[in-house]
């Protein structure tokens, strides 16, 4: 029988994550490869760096609503029961499509939206302007390095505010860029972790 979802776990095991892309990335830096090769491997561990967290915030609201249905109920006039099954819940949140937020200010709203402004995880979220920094920093980067659009370029260049950028690959290995958003995902997951109760 599958381990019923908690956000300790969840925290625990976005934080191995994390090891894992680091791993990856020391081992890439050690293989003495192309520039150009070692950008494309940046890009790759940007968008596993985002997967994870995405993973790790649909745990946690899924276990949220699970564990206490009552703000769903409020905020959808539905009485919905006390407890509802990991699918159930993870249906309300993401319907026939997949967990989609724009930065912090959409996670916040969905979060909001699920659990409250006063539930342990939009208090985490909101616990330190770093916070909301790190995780518009992680999507804007994600999206140009998945589309590299016109859009996205324009985006990520107003959010770490450059006239011109490089390569999403190439900007993330300069300067130990990653390190240091690997750095602020850990220390939210630690929070979260922390203030989960279950």
């Amino acid at each position: 029988m599958p381990k019923k979802k908690s956000g300790k776990r969840a925290a625990k095991e976005f934080e191995a994550r994390l090891d894992e892309i680091e791993d990856f990335l020391a081992d890439i830096n050690a293989a003495n490869l192309a520039a150009a090769s070692v950008s494309r491997c940046y890009e790759s561990a940007v968008i596993r760096t985002a997967i994870a967290f995405e993973k790790l915030m649909l745990s946690c609201l899924v276990t949220a609503i699970n564990n206490d249905t009552s703000m769903l109920s409020q905020t959808t006039g539905i009485q919905f029961p006390k407890h509802l099954t990991d699918e159930v819940c993870e249906y309300l949140v993401v319907g026939d499509g997949y967990f989609d937020f724009r930065g912090w200010d959409g996670l916040l709203k969905v979060s909001k939206q699920f659990v409250g402004d006063t539930h342990w995880l939009v208090r985490v979220l909101k616990s330190k302007p770093s916070y909301k920094k790190t995780l518009n920093l992680l999507f804007t980067l994600r999206n140009y390095t998945a589309h590299e659009s016109i859009q996205s370029k324009r985006r990520f260049r107003s959010e770490i505010g450059a006239k011109t950028v490089q390569l999403p690959g190439a900007w993330a290995k300069r300067q130990n860029r990653m390190g240091s958003l690997f750095s602020s995902l850990r220390s939210l997951a630690q929070d979260i972790g922390t203030n989960a109760p279950y």
